[in-house]
This record gives C-alpha cells, structure tokens and sequence, in this order.
C-alpha cells in the first residue's frame, strides 16, 4: 500500500518514497544511510558557497600582503638596525688596564711599581668541554684540575680562574684559543724595598686604588686613566681576525719622587727595629730632615709593615706614626720656652738662677729629676741639666700668653700640611684655660702634645738661624711623556733671630757635652746638639700617668757648627722609667751617623766650645 500524508483537514494523499527528491507541496526530505555522517553546510545552495570562498579568498590575500609587508619593513626599512643588532652582540668591550706610575725615591730608586699582568677568566656557558680546558690550563696557572673543572662547569656567564698571571703564561694562553676562555688586564704593584719605607709609600687595594700614605696622597696622579678595546667574537669568544678590533689607549699613570733615601731609610728602620726588640719599647719612631729644605730624608715607625703583604698585617698597625700620632714630648720641650725667654729679653746664656728642687704649681709641687738643694746655675745650666724648676721660672717671666704665641709659631697645636694623610694638629689648649698646674707643665713638655715631625720641625727651625720652613716629603711629579713638575717651594717663617737660634744652637750643644744630659747622644767627628726629654705616659688602662710608664725622647741636629740634618727619635716604654739619654740619644747617634756619613758630610772642623753651666 502506497505511503501517505496527511494534508489539512485530516486528507491524505499519496506521495513518492523517492528520498531526497522535493515534492510538488511538501518539504524537502533527506534520509541518512546506515554508516554515513552528516556534512555541515552539506545544504548550502551554489551562492552562498560562492559567497564563502570569494570572502575566504579575500582574507588569504590580506594575511599574504601582512606578511609581506612585514618582510618588507624587517629587510628593507628595520633591515639596518637587525644587523646592527646582530654585529653588537658579536661585540665585546675590553678595559685597556692603565699602568700605575712609579713611587721613587730622591736618587731614582723604585719604591713602588706596577709590572703587566693578567686576569684569566671565562664563560662557562660557552666552554665545550670543563674538564679538557682544565687539563689545558692546569700546568700553567698552577692550578688542580678538580678546582678549574669545577668552576668551569658552574651555572654562571663570569669566573675567574687566575689572577696577576705573567705576560709569558698569557700568551701561552692565548695560543691555545680555549672557547670560553679570556685575558684581562690585571696590573701587579710591586714594592721592591719591602717594609722599607713602607709606612711613607703606603698601598693600594684590591680594586688598585692608593688607600694609605703616599699612594692614597697621590691617587689621582699615579692612576692614570684606562683605555677601552672593542672587538668583534666568533662563537667562542675570540675576536675574529677580520672583525672589528678598535681601541682607545690608556694613560699611564704620573711617577711621584719623594726627598727620602733609601739607604737612610733602611738604616733607620733597622735601628729602630732594634729598639722594639729590647724588650721595654713597643713602639719607636724617627724622622730625618733637611735642615735648610726640611725634605724628609727619612721617616719611619717599629712595628711597620709591607705593603706588598699589606692585609696581612694588622689594621692597627697600617698607619704613619710619625705623623698621626700624638704624645707629651717632655723636655725637649724646654728648647721653646727658653727660645721665648731669649727672644723676650727675658735671659741669655750665661745668666744665673738660683734654682730650688722643687717649685709650687697650684694644687702641685713639680719637682727636677731629683729633689735638691738650691744651686746656682746659669741658663745654659738650666738646660743642660734639664732642670724642671729653672724652665718654669723663666716661663713665668715671659707668661704664658707669650709663651702660647712661641709654642705656636714653632708649629705646636698645627698640621705641618706634609703630603701624608692622617697627619694629626698635635694638642695645645689656649693659655686662657691654663690652670696653674698645667702653666707649670706645658714649659717642660707635659699638659701639651706633639708628633713626632712636629718635634723635629722645632728643631729645624733652631738649626736653620730661627727660620721654620714646612717640612716636605715630595720632591716632583714626572708626567708619562717625562716632563717633571717640582713641586711648590714650602712656606718658611722667622719664627726667632738668628741670635737667638745661635744662642739655643749654644745651649743644646751643652746638652750633649761634658755634664749634660745626653753625652750618648754624641757623634765621632761631629758636633752634636740637642735635647733629652723624658715624659709620663697616660695609660689607656687608667685614663692618669698612674703605671703608663715614659715616653723617652731626644731631637737634635749636626754638625752643630755647621747643620746639615735634624734627628727626632721618641721611644714608648710602658713598664720602663729609663730616660731619653739613655735609650733615645743612642738611636739618635746612629741614625745621625749613617746621614752624615752617607751623604758625605764634612766633620766639624771647630771644637767644641767650653760650656759655663753654673755660676
């Protein structure tokens, strides 16, 4: 029986079971076959298809001319800049590393130079094989294969496997163009005179810049300035022989020659090393100068220390003494107050004081070395016998605002301005504020402190007809290209008349003369003048003089009749009560010897004068 449909008002007809075939009235009727899947868009008509691939073809085409044109742009308009790019990142920027100028001494002896070296370092993302670059390496930076392995095989782009590597392991180096593998420049700074001299010279630290004495001073003329090398690298990191290899050369640094001698030098620092080693003094220091320039022609302190093993000394003991430290001289300062009393009219040599052993000051007594009765002695006696009592009597008739102005104008309370850092003013308080125990004291050295340069400048100015000039260390700069800048000529100052630096000259002769208190200090061939000190010494322990011991002194210069040199010695002995002519004028007569000898001094050619001590 035929199929049928049911039409409107519930008719039916027949209808043809043909599928997919639209009839005359009804819909269109698609049936599936067993296994078949159906299509999306199986229905569309020709027009929409047309229309879906014309739009199709129209988004092809604009992604196609996106992608040119941006071809276009990165080849042709960026195209540049892409290759810049590329070039740069084969580019590596070197530091030519300037050479350190020279630190010499006054005849042209290296005290401090810098030699090439090298740094060997590397990448170790680009290093092939760890292990096969340390077998290459070990043999020649002396170092265990283990160690390079495993530093050439850690997780970061820079390490460094050698340091201060010759000029001779680099090239041998750079011959075996390790991948990976790197120089840079890393000057060595050498110190051929070890601790000579080494508290003046000072050192530089790990990143080559000065840190104390004159390597600090002078910075910016011994550094020099780096230059800059720009290569181009292949993969491994080494400049390709056609590439790119520009360089701005460095410029080495100024060369700085100082007034010492070496020689002198040694000798002092061996002399005062043997001082420390008695066995009493923990500290001892000296200075050398020039009586008519007030060069330093030598300058040292024991303990010292070598600035090529400069960390491994104790930081403590990295300074300059002689010119940051500050002690109570003693009696050397007694040379000042009858400089004032001279100048002031107030004595001569040959008038006489009766003299008590001991004398009021205040709250205090301040008594000679020794108590005594009252003697009569002249004022070359008076300091000869480095008596307390007679220094004070003297002081008080030319009071102490006078002597305040003396004190300074000799350089006490300020910096000498030398070319050393850390130099300290020295103490001197205001004769305003002087109790009447310490205008007892600052006569005779103590309640006022000095360095031991301070002390030797007031003996130079004695030495030198009363003129006092700022004593200097450096004597020029040398630039690279050899032109020598001296430097400037030092402030002088009269600080009392000739006369009366005569008349001082005279007195301090007597000091080491027969009777005085410094025969030891004596010199074979040459006259000697000059002046004990012995002064108490504040313990840290305590904050008083109570078991601080003495600090032993003695300054003087020679030939007296002739000067050519002032010595200044001070030595710091805590458990000892020894005076300065007994531990400081032997030192001082050696050290004076070796000067005299050394830079061929004529003996004195007069005799010592006879010497009225008392009345």
């Amino acid at each position: 029986m035929p199929n049928s449909v049911r039409g409107p008002g519930g008719s039916s007809r027949p209808v043809r079971s043909t599928v997919g075939v639209r009839g005359e009235t009804g819909p269109f009727v698609s049936r599936r076959a067993p296994g078949t899947r159906r299509t999306r868009g199986a229905g569309l008509s020709v027009d929409q298809r047309g229309r879906r691939n014309r739009w199709g073809l129209a988004g092809l085409i604009t992604l196609l001319v996106l992608v040119v044109g941006r071809l276009v742009i990165v080849q042709g308009i960026d195209g540049g800049a892409y290759a810049n790019a590329a070039e740069q990142d084969r580019l590596r920027n070197y530091t030519i590393a300037a050479l350190r100028g020279q630190v010499l001494d006054r005849d042209g002896n290296p005290l401090a130079y810098t030699v090439d070296a090298s740094r060997v370092v590397a990448d170790p993302e680009v290093v092939k094989d760890p292990r096969r670059t340390a077998l290459a390496l070990t043999t020649l930076l002396d170092v265990p294969v283990p160690e390079l392995t495993e530093k050439l095989s850690q997780d970061r782009r820079y390490v460094v496997l050698a340091s201060r590597v010759p000029p001779e392991t680099s090239d041998a180096i750079e011959e075996l163009e390790l991948s990976g593998v790197f120089l840079e420049d890393d000057p060595e700074r050498l110190y051929p005179a070890g601790a000579v001299g080494g508290q003046v010279v000072g050192f530089v630290g790990r990143e080559g810049a000065g840190l104390a004495g004159i390597e600090r001073t002078f910075e910016d003329q011994l550094s020099g300035t780096d230059g800059k090398r720009t290569v181009e690298v292949g993969s491994g990191g080494h400049p390709i022989p056609s590439g790119i290899d520009e360089s701005t050369p460095a410029t080495d640094g100024h060369d700085v020659t100082l007034t010492l001698d070496q020689d002198l030098q040694f000798v002092t620092d061996q002399r005062l090393g043997q001082a420390c080693s008695d066995g009493a003094t923990t500290q001892a220091s000296a200075v050398v100068l020039d009586v008519r320039t007030a060069e330093v022609v030598a300058m040292g302190s024991c303990p010292g220390y070598d600035p090529g093993r400069y960390s491994e000394t104790d930081p403590d003991l990295l300074g300059n003494p002689v010119v940051s430290d500050v002690f109570e001289p003693g009696s050397i300062m007694k040379a000042v107050t009858l400089a004032a009393a001279i100048e002031e009219g107030k004595a001569t040599p040959d008038r006489v004081l009766t003299v008590n052993g001991h004398i009021d000051a205040g709250d205090r007594v301040v008594t000679d070395a020794h108590d005594h009765a009252p003697v009569d002695w002249t004022v070359t006696g008076i300091l000869a016998k480095s008596s307390n009592v007679g220094t004070i009597m003297l002081a008080r008739e030319v009071g102490d605002a006078v002597l305040e102005k003396y004190l300074r104008a000799f350089g006490v309370g300020e910096a000498t301005g030398i070319e050393l850092p850390g130099e300290s003013r020295g103490i001197l308080q205001e004769s305003g504020e002087w109790t009447a125990s310490r205008a007892a004291n600052v006569p005779i050295g103590q309640g006022v402190s000095v360095t031991t340069l301070q002390m030797a400048s007031i003996y130079q100015a004695i030495a030198n007809g009363g003129v006092r000039v700022e004593p200097r260390i450096v004597r020029s700069v040398t630039s690279p290209g050899g032109k020598v800048t001296p430097t400037a000529e030092p402030e002088s100052t009269r600080v009392v008349s000739e006369s009366t630096a005569e008349d001082l000259a005279y007195m301090l002769e007597a000091v080491v003369g027969p009777g005085g208190t410094a025969p030891l200090a004596q010199v074979e061939g040459f006259r000697v003048a000059g002046k004990t000190g012995t002064a108490q010494r504040a313990n840290p322990e305590t904050g008083s003089y109570a078991g601080g011991g003495y600090i032993t002194t003695f300054v003087g210069f020679a030939p007296a009749d002739d000067p050519q040199y002032v010595v200044a010695v001070d030595l710091e002995r805590p458990t000892s009560s020894a005076e300065g002519g007994q531990v400081a004028a032997p030192v001082f007569a050696d050290i004076m010897r070796a000067a005299l000898t050394g830079r061929a001094v004529v003996p004195s050619g007069t005799p010592r004068p006879e010497f009225d001590l008392t009345g």
